[in-house]
């Protein structure tokens, strides 16, 4: 039996199944209003993913084709209206939205304001040329300053939010008093930590061979760096594990109606 006849019986024998249990009232029937039909276009759609575990198939691929182009799709309607016509139009020419499309926005934006925001259309311009074979290198220019701007202002974010923090709060008093009095738990744990700092830093210092006292604390850093790893990869399995639980809570309670 090939893949494909497995898949076609596996999918008709549940539908069928499905078929039958709304036509005894267990499950909604799709055609009663627009949220049934809804839960039956999403469980259709949850089932093609899924059928990607044994193998690719032409129902995974139209999953795929859909969820790509419905996300597109909305990120699009939602950059229109949320960026484009409120910002862009919103400063350059606020009498045009308000007039089109009856938005609340603010009439009396100042020359200097309206000059400003032709610098964003400009670029938004030069994107556009890369569609024609001879105004790729203007949208480099255009595509160059908008990365050059983001990474800028993400790695200033990100010095603050993340390095300089981690370093604050690395940097504590190794005894803890709490009301005057010594606190042991939150000792312990200040010590734990920084231990587990300075022995991760350790292992990366490579100006002199790694032996005795430093080889020692390099491979305490190790074993702190494969615990650090293994809490992260096991936390996103988890929370890969508990959209797959939802799926099947949705399918067995919502769409067949067995829960």
């Amino acid at each position: 039996m090939t893949r494909r006849l497995a898949i076609a019986i596996f999918a008709l024998t549940l539908l069928l199944l499905a078929l039958i249990r709304a036509s005894t009232g267990a499950m909604s029937n799709p055609f009663a209003d627009e949220q049934a039909l809804g839960v039956w276009v999403s469980a259709a759609l949850t089932l093609c993913m899924l059928s990607f575990l044994y193998g690719d198939n032409p129902f995974f691929k139209f999953a795929e084709n859909v969820f790509v182009g419905v996300s597109a799709a909305c990120w699009m309607v939602m950059a229109f209206w949320r960026a484009l016509v409120p910002n862009l139009l919103g400063n350059l020419a606020p009498e045009v939205p308000v007039a089109l499309f009856g938005m609340d926005l603010p009439l009396d934006v100042g020359v200097g304001r309206r000059l400003l925001y032709v610098v964003p259309l400009l670029l938004g311009l030069m994107l556009l040329t890369r569609f024609h074979p001879r105004g790729r290198a203007i949208s480099a220019w255009a595509l160059a300053f908008i990365i050059g701007t983001t990474a800028g202002l993400r790695f200033v974010t990100y010095l603050g939010s993340d390095f300089l923090a981690q370093i604050h709060n690395t940097i504590q008093p190794l005894v803890v008093l709490r009301d005057g009095a010594f606190d042991a738990r939150a000792t312990l744990s200040v010590v734990v930590l920084t231990a587990g700092v300075l022995c991760a830093m350790a292992y990366f210092y490579f100006s002199r061979e790694q032996k005795g006292l430093l080889g020692a604390a390099s491979r305490v850093g190790i074993w702190i760096l494969m615990i650090t790893f293994g809490a992260s990869f096991g936390y996103t399995v988890m929370g890969r594990v508990a959209l797959l639980v939802a799926r099947m809570e949705f399918l067995l309670r919502d769409w067949l109606g067995f829960l």
